[in-house]
């Protein structure tokens, strides 16, 4: 079988593999070695290792030797001879107005030709670009057209990740990238995030393809069921590199578990025997479980325990317990009465529920035929209904005291004047009646004998501050020498009546005599007032023009004389 050498160019994508012909050689040493283009100098990036002839498409190159220090200072030169020709090579390309982007300039270590490297979308018509390159440099000129993942390759830089390039750092041939491997790995569908440098699809899309399709074709899917002794739970994401399932219990709790810890349910077994594909896991144990890391799943497999009738407190504390081992004292005295009572309690099952209910969870005894909580329902209700009555007593209450304003008509007016003077004269006349009068209307406790000096000055304070013996408003009302009466618009009255006579008669006058000229004035006004329309009551907003008009309006109620 053959020997082999891997060795690394810079300007080559992948390693080459030579002939050493005996020579010691071993990795990171740099070799001399030929190539179809010349003699070149690379780096040996392994130790040489034998290789069967079928992996062989070409007769292997010879090693010509292992670099010594002048092989490294002459290859130091050409280097720095390359980055100086770049600045004539893109003279060059802007003076022949040439669509391509110079990226490198490599001098062979035998000084066969240079090589100029570039990058372009389209095919380049260079031959006139090659004539000036060769008149400048004087020597053979080849020209090669790369990609931009070559052009990146060969600049280097670091990617979003903070890593080199992987590109650069692992070399090799570039292998197709697409979407659907970014689809495959839940990755954001955005062109910034999963483009690298070069605007392509980042090459490390690829390097976990094919872990994520091997994780999905054996993890359940998501939003599956999943059969846990809390219940049922639901999928939510996936975590390929730890490979863990996120699943969502139905009360909102959240828990991590590996796949390799789930089983499949004998109706999952059968039913893909059936169907003829692989078993997906449906269901998690008891005992994985109880190995999350997690106080929420723990209290919550204790609570279950406890429903359960387990018996948690083994080797801890009271304190610590989460449900004592017996009922409590208090408890302890209730039970005891409800089965001197022939009852049977709910608190002899042991549950924590019972313990806090107290007496009113006691059930029904024989002999009474209700419960406890019944009585004291029952008892309660009475008072509520008190209350209620007393509610509604009270908003009844209010209801009737309660006032509707209403305008009195006039005979409503009258009758309430005529009332407030016969209380007038009825006051009136208990002030005139005798002290004995009043004295055995109204006795008092204490009697009081009183002399006639005193009784004659009473008299005459009382005579002092008597009224004048002059009819009031009421009187006269009630005597019917004044009638009350609305005056409205238009009656002859008021303004009116001053301008006609020059003074103003008595509301009563006016109303029991109308005068001559009220008279002419009415028929002369009737056709008039029966065109006037009723002012509406709103409030005008007109201004001061509005304002105008309606001291016209006011003006012309008033009957000319």
């Amino acid at each position: 079988m053959p020997i082999v050498v891997p060795v690394k160019f810079a300007f080559a994508s992948r390693d080459l593999w030579f002939d050493p012909q005996g020579l010691d050689i071993v990795e990171g040493d740099h070799a001399i070695c030929s190539t179809e283009r010349g003699t070149e100098f690379g780096l040996v990036t392994a130790d040489p290792f034998e290789v069967a002839e079928k992996d062989l498409n070409a007769p292997l190159k010879p090693v010509l030797g292992v670099a010594t220090d002048a092989d490294y200072d002459r290859a130091d030169e050409l280097a720095r001879k390359g980055e100086a020709a770049m600045a004539d090579f893109r003279e060059l390309v802007a003076k022949n107005e040439l669509d391509m982007k110079p990226v490198g300039v490599e001098f062979l270590f035998g000084g066969e030709k240079v090589v100029f490297y570039f990058a372009a979308e389209d095919r380049v018509d260079f031959r006139q670009l090659v004539k000036d390159l060769s008149g400048r440099f004087r020597m053979r000129v080849d020209m090669r057209q790369i990609g931009v993942r070559d052009e990146t390759r060969l600049v280097g830089g670091y990617a979003h990740c903070g890593q080199e390039l992987c590109c650069t750092r692992f070399g090799g041939q570039f292998e197709p990238v697409s979407i659907r491997m970014a689809k495959e790995q839940d990755l954001p569908l955005n062109s910034s995030k999963i483009s690298g440098v070069c605007g392509r699809l980042m090459c490390c899309l690829r390097y976990e393809f094919e872990a994520y399709k091997d994780f999905k074709s054996r993890a359940p899917k998501k939003k599956a069921v999943i059969d846990t002794p809390l219940g049922r739970a639901r999928i939510q994401e996936y975590d390929t590199p730890k490979e863990q399932l996120v699943l969502r219990l139905e009360n909102g709790k959240q828990f991590r578990v590996n796949l390799a810890d789930m089983t499949c349910s004998d109706e999952c077994v059968k039913r893909s025997e059936e169907q003829g594909c692989a078993c997906r896991p449906d269901c998690v144990t008891r005992d994985v479980m109880d190995r999350i890391e997690s106080p929420e799943i723990k209290l919550a497999l204790m609570e279950l325990d406890r429903e359960m009738g387990v018996d948690l407190g083994g080797g801890l504390d009271a304190a610590d317990r989460i449900v004592a081992s017996g009922p409590t004292p208090r408890r302890k005295k209730q039970q005891e009465e409800a089965a001197g009572k022939g009852g049977k309690s709910r608190g002899d099952k042991g549950s924590s529920r019972s313990r806090g209910k107290g007496a009113a969870d006691a059930a029904p005894t024989e002999q009474g035929g209700s419960s406890r909580r019944r009585r004291r329902r029952s008892e309660a209700a009475e008072p509520a209904q008190d209350i209620a009555a007393s509610h509604e007593t009270q908003q009844a209450a209010a209801a009737g005291n309660r006032r509707r304003r209403r305008h009195l008509s006039a005979d409503e007016r009258n009758e309430a004047f005529r009332n407030a003077a016969a209380r007038d004269q009825q006051a009136r006349d208990a002030a005139e009646k005798p002290a004995d009068d009043a004295s055995q209307s109204r006795p008092s406790r204490r009697r009081r004998h009183k002399s006639a000096a005193d009784g004659a000055r009473a008299e005459g304070q009382r005579r002092q501050s008597a009224k004048p013996d002059v009819p009031s408003v009421a009187d006269q009302v009630a005597s019917g020498e004044v009638r009350v009466s609305r005056r409205r618009p238009g009656d002859g009255g008021g303004a009116a009546a001053k301008a006609n006579n020059g003074t103003a008669k008595p509301a009563s006058e006016r109303r029991a005599m109308p005068t001559e000229g009220d008279a002419r004035e009415q028929g002369e006004g009737a056709e008039k007032k029966r065109r006037r329309r009723r002012r509406s009551r709103k409030p005008r907003t007109g201004g001061e023009g509005g304002a105008d008009q309606g001291g016209s309006s006011r003006s012309s109620d008033t009957p000319s004389q």
